[in-house]
């Protein structure tokens, strides 16, 4: 029944934390190449190692957030319902 309970409230932060998984990702891209987006997988004015990391670069920050998120939803619904979510 807390799965069920939990499952709108995790839907609405895994959307919050995609959100903020893009901001991050935006803010390290610039420090770290000194550009203001990420090259995409179809621009020509970037090889191929350029376009594989930042796919990379952003799939780390992206998996990061997820688990973050995730964990710090069941440890909530433990904490409120005795219960962790399976």
């Amino acid at each position: 029944m807390n799965k069920i309970l939990y499952k709108p409230f995790s839907i609405a932060f895994s959307v919050a934390g995609g959100v903020a998984a893009g901001i991050v990702f935006k803010q390290i891209w610039k420090r770290l190449s000194g550009e203001e987006e990420a090259p995409q997988a179809t621009s020509q004015e970037y090889g191929w190692g350029e376009v594989l990391a930042a796919a990379a670069l952003q799939g780390a920050i992206f998996a990061v957030v997820k688990a973050a998120i995730d964990r710090g939803g069941a440890a909530s619904v433990r904490r409120v319902t005795g219960d962790w979510l399976d």
